[in-house]
């Protein structure tokens, strides 16, 4: 009896931790606005009681009806010194003003001005003068309060500020630390098989003196020297190759005979290549005939060994355009993106390594552009290569 044993899918893992840190960031950020939404009220309800108090020691000193010392109801008046306040009138006429900007207050409608901005923010608190006279205390809130209202939004785009900080230096970190490990089991597993592939070429001159069918020794000769390309392809892993000016049609069908010489019989290769002239572009085969292998392996996988792809060519005048079409299940296109991320595979087994090299290869590598063009959920996909002329 075979045990399946589950996948785990890197790329979910890290989409699962980012979500947790935007929550904690959310939770964090809407804790401290309500923190300080709460403060604010206390501090609106207290600078409303200081105007009331104010507007009370106002009509004590107006009707005189303190019947003694009347030093303690000035002191509460003196002592404003945080809330910008304007006695007026009914009909809106100022009598005086406390706590306003000294070097504006002698400008022509600056009073009139902050006496509407008092109106907009406070209900104003009537004075009863006498029996039938009243004035109105018009009130500001203090710069402190106007500060501190605006205080949990600054907070909170600083914390959003540092997260995303921490975020794209973790990332970084974690990337080159994973491409430094990446490039090392490259360079390690070209290396490892270099002795044994020097082993296998000894011996394959030793079958020529025995007289082997000369078939089988040139169908053995194809895998020795495939296994040297594949060498080759993981020697070059974090290295700059040569990049030379390519028959870009040759590459592209000797790619193509080759995967289609392994794979189901059922699976259909079609080439629309540029007929009237040969494209050339700055490429490194081995590399590049490795991502066209890449995308043709995945191409079999999405049909299940039965379809059709095509590969077409289209010469513009700066670029090549390169779409590999397949029959295959199509992709969602929420994952267009994603799917070039290591560790993301929506197969049982694999590594989700593929795609991502292809990615490295042809941007870092090629200086070009590889994704998907387009897709349809059980109809195809078609993956884009762009690059330079």
């Amino acid at each position: 009896m075979q045990i399946l044993i589950p996948k785990v899918n890197i790329y979910s893992k890290k989409q699962y931790w980012k979500r947790i840190l935007l929550a904690i960031a959310v939770v964090i950020g809407l804790s401290s606005l309500w923190y300080t939404n709460t403060l604010v009220e206390k501090l609106q309800h207290e600078e409303r009681k200081k105007a009331e108090l104010l507007a009370e020691a106002t009509r004590l000193l107006a009707n005189d009806q303190s019947r003694g010392d009347l030093s303690f109801v000035l002191k509460i008046v003196i002592d404003n010194e945080t809330v910008p306040v304007i006695l007026a009138e009914k009909d809106g006429n100022i009598i005086s003003h406390k706590n306003l900007d000294s070097a504006l207050v002698s400008e022509p409608g600056y009073l009139e001005e902050q006496l509407e901005i008092m109106r907009g923010e406070n209900e104003a608190i009537e004075v009863k003068i006498g029996d039938d006279s009243s004035q109105f205390i018009h009130y500001r809130n203090s710069t402190l309060l106007t500060q501190l209202m605006y205080f949990p939004y600054i907070q909170l785009g600083v914390i959003t500020l540092f997260l995303l900080v921490s975020y794209l230096a973790f990332s970084s970190s974690r990337k080159a630390e994973q491409n430094q490990v990446w490039m090392g089991l490259a360079k390690e597993t070209a290396h490892q098989l270099g002795t044994p592939l020097s082993s296998i070429m000894a011996w394959l001159e030793v079958l020529r003196t025995k007289s082997v069918d000369e078939g089988t020794l040139a169908e053995f000769e194809k895998d020795v020297k495939r296994l040297e390309t594949i060498t080759e392809r993981f020697s070059k892993i974090g290295s700059t190759p040569d990049v030379v000016p390519s028959s870009l049609n040759t590459i592209l069908d000797e790619a193509v005979t080759y995967i289609s010489n392994r794979v189901s019989k059922k699976v259909e290769f079609s080439m629309d290549l540029e007929e009237t002239k040969d494209v050339l572009a700055p490429l490194n085969k081995s590399l590049f005939e490795w991502v066209i292998e890449n995308i043709c392996k995945n191409a079999v996988d999405a049909m299940n060994g039965a379809g059709r792809i095509t590969i077409k060519v289209s010469d513009q005048t700066q670029f090549v355009y390169i779409d590999i079409t397949d029959t295959g299940k199509g992709l969602a296109r929420s994952v267009f993106k994603t799917i070039f991320e290591p560790g993301f595979t929506t197969k049982r087994r694999g590594w989700g390594l593929g795609l991502s090299l292809c990615k490295r290869i042809i941007e870092n590598y090629h200086g070009g552009k590889i994704f998907v063009k387009s897709s349809e959920i059980n109809k195809g996909t078609t993956f884009r290569v762009v690059l330079n002329k």
